[in-house]
């Protein structure tokens, strides 16, 4: 078979995380079958999940986190306490007499001392929040070709929460991408819908546990209102799209419809402390009319009932394939590559893996140039990979990728990161990519030349004028570090 250079190039960037160094072969791999060489990472066993020893569920870290929360509250009382506790004892007259017995003992002022508060318990949120982006960031790192990494983080992106929420969604971000989105990026739309939007750290994300139903019995005891922000989003940013067909009674309405979505609490009343449940005091009685349909109250199936319809709906369709094609291939992807998309979000009825081979199969995702510069995220990772770098510790990445504007699970807003060269190919992103590019090779360059790395990074689709730039720089340092800026290395 042909060899392929540039379908080589096209498999690692676009559709991965680039070539990984040392032995791994992976330019020569891709460019005897590109196609068929990130097709393959579709079908690998184990290739979606993450489980691994010390990453707990959900509810566990809910355990942990109720346990730590108690702990610095009982920390914090012993330390407001300690300085009345330190004067009541230092509140001692010299020569004071104590009586013991039939002994007379006279207590001296400098034998009185001040309690000394206990130290505040070890941070649990921040441990967790580190040991999941470590195996995340290793996963990445590690994979093949990156493709299906590259689908998790896609869809992670899409049902964004962010860390900086509070506590829970903190030591949550990591359990949640596990749970609901990496066993549905090759399953079907609705079932990750579902999973996104019952998931503790979504609910907790949009305030949904706070939303309570008008005639509902708690809201007819003076409880909270109804919040809108789960519903909303739901519509906006995760299926229909703005635009798609649905106006502001439809957001009230299935507002309503998912009263009562919450999850448990540390008193384990209505479940197990940090799992969805569904509290029926809380539910909005009676029908509810959504997109021209009707949905009778059925508790928590009614919600699901109307999540499994949006999720078929032509808005959420035309949706999903235009901001599918925009991540992979241009952020004005080529119109007949949406249709395609689109035609197969139907088809499937959402088969997220079917829709991914029909972007592979497609010659627009291949044959479009190489111009979406790479996330912040992406450039790091491919950094590592590059330079066969196993993350160990990841302070590095969670700093640098703060620095870069793009912190780990941490989106300014519920639409998640910019995905366009507006947000990321500007010149301040670009120079700070330059000073992380420089301290790389400050510290690396003596044991790598750059040219061999162009081989491994691009092959025989390196330009000329990066082979010559490249060529052309006064020390190893600079040459390393022009590799890490070239378009080759930039581009996807």
């Amino acid at each position: 078979m042909a060899r392929d250079p540039q379908g080589a190039l096209v498999a690692l960037n676009r559709f991965g995380f680039g070539a990984r160094g040392g032995a791994s072969g992976d330019i020569l791999n891709a460019a005897s079958d590109p196609r068929g060489y990130v097709k393959a990472e579709l079908s690998r066993p184990n290739a979606v999940l993450l489980e691994l020893p010390g990453l707990q569920s959900t509810p566990a870290l809910a355990q942990a986190l109720f346990a730590y929360q108690l702990e610095v509250k009982t920390a914090r009382e012993a330390a407001a306490r300690a300085p009345s506790e330190a004067a009541s004892v230092m509140d001692v007259k010299p020569d004071a007499v104590a009586m013991t017995g039939n002994t007379t003992m006279t207590v001296q002022p400098d034998a009185a001392k001040p309690a000394a508060a206990p130290p505040p318990p070890p941070n649990v949120v921040q441990k967790v929040f580190r040991a999941e982006s470590l195996a995340r960031i290793q996963r990445a790192t590690l994979a093949e070709g990156g493709f299906v990494e590259r689908l998790v983080v896609f869809w992670s992106n899409h049902f964004c929460i962010s860390a900086n929420k509070g506590e829970p969604a903190r030591i949550w971000a990591g359990s949640f991408e596990r749970e609901a989105i990496r066993p549905f990026v090759l399953g079907k739309f609705s079932d990750m819908l579902r999973a996104v939007e019952q998931h503790p750290a979504m609910l907790f994300f949009l305030d949904n546990q706070q939303s309570i139903g008008p005639e509902s019995k708690a809201g007819q005891h003076g409880k909270r209102g109804l919040n809108e922000n789960l519903a909303r989003e739901i519509m906006e940013l995760h299926t229909l799209g703005v635009g798609g067909g649905y106006a502001q009674g439809d957001v009230t309405a299935l507002a309503r419809i998912i009263t009562g979505w919450t999850f448990a609490g540390r008193d384990g009343k209505i479940g197990t402390p940090g799992s969805f449940a569904f509290n029926a005091n809380a539910h909005e009685p009676g029908a509810q009319t959504l997109l021209g349909k009707s949905y009778d109250d059925s508790g928590v199936t009614q919600g699901e009932a109307a999540l499994a319809d949006i999720a078929r709906h032509p808005s959420t369709a035309k949706f999903i394939a235009t901001k599918f094609a925009q991540h992979f291939v241009a952020d004005a992807p080529p119109p007949a590559l949406v249709g395609k998309l689109e035609a197969m979000f139907k088809k499937s009825d959402g088969d997220l893996k079917a829709m991914a081979i029909a972007l592979l199969d497609s010659d627009e995702a291949w044959k479009a140039r190489l111009t979406k510069v790479r996330t912040p995220y992406e450039y790091l990772i491919a950094t590592g990979r590059v330079l066969a770098r196993i993350p160990e510790d990841p302070g590095r990445y969670i700093g640098s990728l703060n620095m870069l504007g793009q912190p780990l699970w941490t989106p300014a807003g519920p639409n998640g990161f910019p995905d366009s060269n507006a947000a990321w190919a500007v010149p301040e992103g670009m120079k700070l990519r330059l000073d992380i590019a420089a301290q790389v090779s400050s510290k690396i360059a003596d044991s790598v030349d750059a040219r061999e790395l162009l081989e491994i990074v691009a092959g025989d689709a390196a330009s000329n004028e990066t082979r010559q730039t490249i060529a052309r720089a006064e020390t190893r340092q600079q040459a390393l570090a022009l590799l890490l800026m070239s378009p080759e290395f930039q581009r996807r």
